[in-house]
């Protein structure tokens, strides 16, 4: 566990116990407190897997992509990502669970692909009832850290006991997809002895995409990170190798983002900057999509 302090939000960072680390990334607390002048704090937030949000004593809005910003209902679900979220939150605390492709697919029957790019309200979506009366006792709790997170960790091991098996062939996919050599859909079927069209059909329903479009948003997350952990390093310093120069750069990060890197690098970013560094220390990853599969553990700023 590891906590941050800035003026107005506090992360906090926990890894799951061994058994529960093939599925879920961290666990992680968010304490904010505004100003009655600004009662808001605006961030972006980059693309990712899913997760599971609860915003007991907080609230926030949220737009996936283009859009107005919608409320966020106190237990949120939010699919995979390959666009930002633009998001506001307000005074209160939130917890969130960080979910890899593989615990999506054990733990849930639906298709990862059904909920991309979206968020629902988890409490109305048959698919996630299992998840409500944590949602309930959260809401219920006093707010302190500890009784929370052992709320979570209790409620996420009784999970585990009741979740379907593993498939061996999500984590070579996920694994395949963390390595950087990895360029085309044609070298993940090779390296899974698939066919194009069965690791197509099988990101979709555990990962939310096509592989092709998780090659390029891996491409792009790992350039992200280096600079968010680094800016002194500018853009340049920060480009994945696979970059045939700036402006292929630019294209990714209009695709995902929403805006080109110099607008990215003026915008003020009150929570996602300093969560890069606390979940890095934490995590060995700055940002959940670059979470090392399977429970490894992640290696250098870029894993």
């Amino acid at each position: 566990m590891h906590a941050l302090v800035g003026n107005s939000v506090q992360f906090r960072f926990a890894l799951p116990d061994e058994a529960l680390r093939p599925l879920v990334t961290t666990f992680y607390r968010t304490d904010v407190v505004c100003s009655p002048r600004a009662p808001w704090l605006d961030d972006w937030l980059h693309p990712e897997w899913a997760n599971l949000r609860f915003m007991a004593g907080g609230r926030a809005q949220a737009v996936i992509g283009a859009g107005e910003l919608q409320p966020c209902p106190p237990f949120a679900v939010t699919g995979p990502t390959s666009r930002a979220m633009r998001f506001r939150i307000g005074s209160g605390h939130s917890w969130g669970i960080g979910l890899l492709p593989l615990g999506w697919a054990r733990l849930f029957a639906g298709a990862a692909s059904d909920y991309a790019d979206r968020f629902v309200n988890g409490a109305a979506d048959p698919l996630f009832a299992a998840f409500v009366p944590l949602a309930d006792a959260l809401a219920a709790s006093d707010g302190d850290y500890g009784t929370e997170l052992a709320l979570i960790e209790a409620h996420m091991e009784r999970l585990l006991a009741e979740a379907g098996p593993a498939d061996p062939a999500i984590l070579a996919l996920h694994t395949a997809l963390f390595d950087p050599d990895m360029l085309t859909v044609a070298d993940l079927a090779t390296r899974l002895g698939m066919t194009v069209r069965t690791v197509e059909r099988l990101s979709r329903r555990a990962f939310g995409f096509p592989p092709k479009l998780l090659l390029r948003r891996q491409r792009f997350l790992r350039s992200l990170s280096r600079f968010m952990l680094d800016p002194s390093r500018k853009w340049l310093g920060s480009l994945d190798c696979h970059y045939h120069d700036q402006s292929h750069f630019v294209r990714d990060f209009r695709r995902f983002m929403g805006m080109c890197p110099t607008e990215y690098a003026r915008a003020d970013k009150p929570l996602l900057a300093a969560a890069a560094r606390a979940r890095m220390a934490v995590a060995g990853a700055a940002m959940q999509g670059l979470h090392a599969p399977g429970g490894q553990p992640a290696v250098g700023p870029a894993a």
